[in-house]
């Protein structure tokens, strides 16, 4: 049984150059990062203190407000999330500008995108460390193991840690058939004389959680197998 995960880190990225802006999206979108792009750093304050980012892409040559300058008013306000310039702004002095008002990584155009999305990576790594990628998805449905969060179609979804544990093991498995034993070990860690080990927990709880995930039951995504357990479909 192989676990995957998926990155799905929250990444604002400021730059005025529009074309730029959506090539940047695109890569990072297709990384398995979540983008939100803004061509005004006038705007990026109020952006930033409603959103939770786990990396902040700035260039330099912004109208408004210089680069540095707005991560230097960051940084006073208390943000510490990471900052990396993308920038034309090449000469040894800026670039060490760009540290000194507290930005962690410095990129100049043009860039090579493979380079650029593993300093990204790396930054990110170095950050939170490795497990704040733990992102399991499934479908519409993305589990973040580090926040014990969960969300379908970009809402979130309140799971109790059981339930939460639960989906986590079924996504973990998504392309396997699990019976109910062992949904009894790894999520109930139930021993042979523990009184819940017993398949009625399981499928009170697979019910419980199915109501949660799909209300409607249009999106039916745990499939019942017949004599032998549940699946994701």
């Amino acid at each position: 049984m192989q676990k995957k995960t998926r990155r799905r880190n929250k990444i604002a990225v400021l730059d005025d150059d529009s074309d730029l802006l959506e090539f940047l999206e695109l890569i990072l979108n297709r990384d398995g990062y979540k983008t939100v792009t803004l061509s005004n750093s006038k705007n990026f304050k109020n952006l930033i203190s409603n959103n939770d980012f786990s990396l902040y892409i700035i260039d330099r040559n912004l109208p408004c407000i210089e680069g540095t300058k707005l991560v230097e008013q960051i940084r006073v306000d208390g943000d510490k999330t990471p900052v990396i310039f993308l920038t034309a702004k090449n000469s040894r002095n800026e670039k060490i500008e760009g540290f000194q008002s507290g930005g962690d990584d410095y990129i100049t155009k043009p860039f090579d995108r493979d380079e650029f999305l593993l300093r990204v990576e790396a930054v990110i790594r170095r950050t939170y460390g490795e497990s704040y990628n733990q992102i399991l998805s499934f479908r519409d449905i993305y589990l973040d193991v580090y926040k014990f969060e969960v969300s379908i179609a970009n809402i979130i979804v309140n799971l109790t840690k059981l339930e939460f544990k639960l989906l986590q093991t079924f996504i973990e498995n998504k392309n396997n058939v699990i019976n109910r034993d062992y949904l009894l070990e790894v999520v109930w860690n139930c021993t042979v004389l523990d009184y819940r080990c017993n398949e009625k927990s399981v499928n009170v709880a697979i019910k419980r959680l199915k109501s949660k995930i799909d209300p409607d039951g249009s999106k039916d995504y745990i499939k019942a197998v017949r004599g032998i357990g549940y699946k994701l479909k």
